[in-house]
């Protein structure tokens, strides 16, 4: 029982010891804390740094997308009003040669009209005057 029995200045001793490396290991784990939590607060200011330069990078992208789609649109409706205006001098050309052979073609029928009783007026004024000369002699 002697040699498994430990005196009280050795257990005092061996107590002293353990709060001693216990008091040491907690400073070393207070230590590694602090400089893990350094760590981590300079990696998330890095972050922090990063996604700032992401945003402003981001926003100027939008704002150049945006400009660029501004300019291809004011572009298309520029080609589109010169379609749409070139179109229209198309259909007033057209407008204006339906009107002119339109035009011919009253001149034409006018003109035919008036050789046709040019031509048929004294055919008639014959024929009437025939048709009188023979009610005439018939009576």
């Amino acid at each position: 029982m002697s040699r498994s029995s430990v005196t009280k200045a050795e257990f005092e001793k061996a107590l002293y010891m353990s709060r001693v490396d216990f008091t040491q290991l907690r400073s070393e784990i207070q230590m590694l804390e602090k400089n893990e939590f350094a760590l981590l607060r300079a990696d998330i200011g890095r972050l922090s740094v990063e996604l700032e330069k992401l945003r402003v990078r981001m926003a100027e992208d939008l704002r150049r997308v945006q400009s660029n789609v501004r300019l291809e649109l004011s572009l298309d409706k520029g080609r589109i009003r010169d379609d749409q205006s070139a179109k229209e001098i198309r259909l007033k050309e057209a407008d204006s040669k339906i009107d002119t052979e339109v035009s011919n073609l009253r001149t034409q029928m006018e003109t035919i009209q008036w050789e046709l009783f040019k031509t048929l007026f004294p055919l008639f004024c014959a024929a009437g005057a025939l048709f009188f000369s023979y009610l005439r002699f018939v009576k």
